[in-house]
């Protein structure tokens, strides 16, 4: 394989992954690379990305971000779940929190325990025994030392990208503005070898990637590299969304609530909250979901709503000849699990692992795209889960989703809890032992059995396990302040 060494680095389009790539490799890797961003003006990023997972502040560390100017330049709160109101019944909820729920053993998660006490009349809920859950419920939170709890942000994506680029331009990134109208190729590699603008100029560069958003200008109608659609399992392929204007103090979660043919978020920032539903065009017209959306928001629109169309799945390669995907252009799984900027770290984490300073090598791209592959499917099983795993049967869309076929993986984990109880984290799974457990109880899926390693305990000791457990979270939640008394103390924005 002839390899050519990588010294310009030309990036493809701007918003959250654009920008999330330029600043990670302009600062970590740039000293001896020549770093372009193209991005139009006239061309609009989907920008409504606005919640997270925790793993965004490892990001943040390893780019020496600091916390509080971050949250307060991007209009920030904070974050300890997503509640999930009307999946599994209408009319019930539950909270998938992050960290870590009572204490495992060697042998069995905690909801083994938890299943014994339930049994025995000893158990309170499972979320109980979650600090994260109950300083949700309370609407408290705080930054602890020794990292007590687990969060992460709500944000403005646009405000999030310009103080990215900020990062960027520091470390040498350089922005050109325009819009690509060609995408010329090697004849023999079939490697890009350089796009050009409206205005007739040339950009060169050595490796491309590509943050054009759904349309894949490179990845995909350039390279033809093809598309895994994922509809099958997930049938929602449109979202309406809408700003409005805040009524109360931000709740430290993200609200997910399941409507007839989809569902809706409601994401609170500082300055504002943000708004949408998720739905299946098969059941509801745009006008509908709209109409539906509108009807359920708090507080006066700030914005017009807007209709987004998309195809869940992801392409066939990641990284395809010089060209690496991120973002949108590399796949869409619905942002129900704030997954979306999580797989945009991930795919600029692992290339700046694999970094092909001498030249791309097919061993490199292999693994990046097998990788990125696996980790798709695993979120994709975790989204379809709170779909199928449901009581709901009183609309066509929630009877399609009962009844649809899924994916062999994710049976095999939902046979394995049912008759078990047992779950088991798979390498290059964001979701761990908890996560999963959390949504399948709360989907109403219980356990027909507990680990007998559980029997070694008296029921005296398990109760007395189960109270210091709950009493400690207990004791850690009272001492916390309100989620506003915290912003407003640690990390108050601008009014805009």
């Amino acid at each position: 394989m002839v390899t050519q060494k990588v010294k310009k680095v030309v990036i493809v389009g701007g918003g959250t992954a654009g920008w999330m790539a330029a600043a990670s490799i302009s600062k970590l890797l740039g000293k001896d690379l020549e770093i372009s961003l193209i991005e139009s003006d006239e061309i609009g990023t989907v920008g409504v990305g606005e919640a997270t997972i925790p793993t965004m502040i490892t990001l943040h560390q390893l780019l020496g971000i600091n916390e509080r100017e971050f949250v307060a330049a991007v209009q920030g709160t904070f974050k300890l779940g997503i509640s999930f109101e009307n999946w599994k019944n209408v009319g019930e909820d539950y909270i998938h929190s992050f960290g870590f729920t009572g204490k495992d053993c060697w042998a069995a998660g905690f909801q083994h325990f938890w299943l014994k006490g339930k049994e025995r009349g000893i158990s309170a809920d499972f979320g109980d025994y979650c600090a994260e859950l109950q300083a949700a419920k309370q609407n408290k939170f705080a930054v602890l030392q020794r990292n007590a709890l687990n969060y992460a942000y709500h944000m403005d994506a646009s405000l999030y990208a310009k103080f990215l680029r900020n990062i960027a331009e520091q470390n040498r990134a350089l922005r050109i503005e325009g819009k690509i109208v060609e995408v010329s190729t090697c004849n023999d590699s079939g490697d890009i070898t350089h796009v050009t603008l409206a205005s007739g100029q040339k950009i060169e560069g050595d490796l491309f990637i590509d943050c054009s958003g759904f349309i894949g200008l490179l990845i995909e109608k350039t390279l033809h590299t093809g598309y895994d659609d994922w509809s099958h399992w997930l049938p929602c392929d449109s979202a309406v969304a809408v700003q409005t204007k805040s009524v109360g103090e931000p709740i430290p979660y993200t609200r997910s609530i399941a409507r007839d043919a989809g569902w809706q978020w409601r994401i609170p920032l500082q300055s504002r909250v943000g708004n949408g539903m998720v739905f299946c065009s098969k059941y509801l017209s745009d006008d509908e979901a709209t109409k539906i959306l509108l009807s359920h928001v708090e507080g006066e629109t700030v914005t017009e709503p807007r209709v987004i169309k998309f195809r869940t799945g992801q392409r066939r390669k990641h990284w395809n000849k010089n060209c690496i995907a991120l973002g949108l252009a590399s796949g869409f799984i619905e942002p129900l699990e704030s997954t979306s900027i999580h797989m945009v770290q991930r795919g600029i984490v692992r290339l700046l692992q694999m970094f092909p300073f001498d030249g791309v090598r097919e061993p490199d791209v292999e693994e990046f795209n097998t990788q990125m592959k696996e980790e798709f499917e695993f979120i994709r099983d975790f989204i379809v889960l709170h779909y199928h795993v449901t009581e709901r049967d009183d609309t066509k869309f929630w009877r399609h989703c009962q009844k649809m076929a899924i994916p062999e993986s994710l049976q095999h984990r939902i046979n394995l809890f049912k008759q078990t109880g047992r779950i088991f984290q798979k390498a290059g799974d964001v979701f761990a032992e908890n996560s999963w457990t959390q949504v399948m109880l709360g989907q109403g899926l219980m356990p027909e059995q507990y680990h007998p390693i559980v029997n070694m305990m008296s029921d005296d000791e398990l109760s007395a396990f189960l109270e210091t457990i709950k009493g400690n979270v207990d004791k850690l939640v009272d001492q916390l302040p309100s989620h506003q008394a915290f912003i407003s103390n640690y990390c108050k924005a601008e009014a805009m």
